[in-house]
């Protein structure tokens, strides 16, 4: 059955659902970020994924062709993106998930600062307004400076630089390339970069390491009991259940009314901290999210307010 390509309310319905079920693979990664290395649960994810991938190869009619003129910018973006991803898992081995995720909420401001340089788009003034607002919301939240900075929220940061240019990136790929393609092609390149950082630091001697992310990068692999290794591989299912339902969201209607629902996460980043890992989140840290959040959805009302007046 064909789904109608403008549905307001089933898009919402996928949003949400794929919000909570990559909230739910954050909150698996943190558990194993304790006893397991960030290649191992990224090797597993990827191989958890591929049933999922090759359910909509076959439904979209794709077979076993995963061929595209395109691949050499379809693998720099699939790149940036598991460069990305890496860099967000080893900032939640390190802080709360609902820090992390209320820092990877500067994505949109990253767009709209790169939209000029990469894609020769005017960044209007409102746009400029939301950056600026939205940094000043990680300040409040990292605090660097006042003594209880955190590192990791660096990694939280380049995650959100390197989704963003990921999203440039499939701008116009999502045009001529398949996105199923696309995810195939980057599974695979999330699997080659935990395969090389698996060997790397099983073979290479680096000393050992203290903070949680690094500790978290390099730990030797650990084989897995039957359980770790069912959350293990369940979170690759999830992660490919929550690309399927982000694509259908985004054809079901309008970006600008999509995304503000991504903000859910935090709701779900909150409450898996809270029950699993005893986390909650500061005054500063709800102010700074707070600022963040209203900024992005500000900068996406008015970009939808100015779109409608043009057109």
């Amino acid at each position: 059955m064909r789904l109608s390509s403008d549905n307001r309310t089933l898009a919402t319905m996928f949003v949400l659902g794929a919000v909570g079920l990559a909230s739910t693979q954050d909150a698996v990664v943190k558990y194993m970020s304790s006893g397991y290395p960030a290649y191992e649960t990224l090797l597993l994810r990827c191989i958890g994924s591929v049933p999922v991938i090759v359910f909509m190869l076959w439904r979209e009619g794709k077979g076993w062709s995963i061929a595209t003129p395109l691949l050499p910018l379809v693998l720099l973006r699939a790149a940036i993106l598991s460069a990305a991803y890496l860099s967000f898992v080893l900032s939640i081995a390190a802080m709360p998930i609902a820090n992390a995720v209320a820092i990877y909420f500067t994505m949109p401001f990253f767009v709209a600062g790169l939209a000029g340089p990469l894609l020769h788009e005017r960044v209007r003034a409102h746009r400029w307004a939301a950056i600026v607002a939205g940094f000043l919301g990680v300040l409040i939240m990292v605090r660097p400076g006042a003594g209880v900075f955190e590192p990791a929220a660096l990694l939280a940061l380049l995650s959100a630089m390197g989704y963003a240019v990921g999203q440039m990136l499939g701008r116009p790929l999502s045009q001529k390339v398949a996105p199923i393609i696309i995810a195939t092609w980057q599974n695979f390149v999330y699997a080659g970069l935990a395969i090389v950082l698996g060997l790397l630091f099983n073979l290479v001697d680096f000393g050992t390491f203290t903070h949680p992310s690094l500790v978290f990068l390099s730990r030797p692999w650990v084989w897995p009991g039957a359980f770790d290794a069912t959350l293990l591989l369940g979170h690759g299912v999830l992660a490919g259940c929550a690309m399927i339902m982000f694509i259908n969201a985004y054809r079901l209607a309008e970006t600008n009314f999509v995304a503000p629902f991504e903000y859910s996460a935090m709701i779900w980043a909150v409450g898996f901290g809270l029950v699993l890992f005893g986390d909650f989140p500061d005054l500063y840290t709800w102010i700074g999210a707070a600022i963040v959040i209203a900024a992005g959805i500000l900068m996406i009302l008015r970009d939808r307010q100015l779109d409608r007046s043009v057109s």
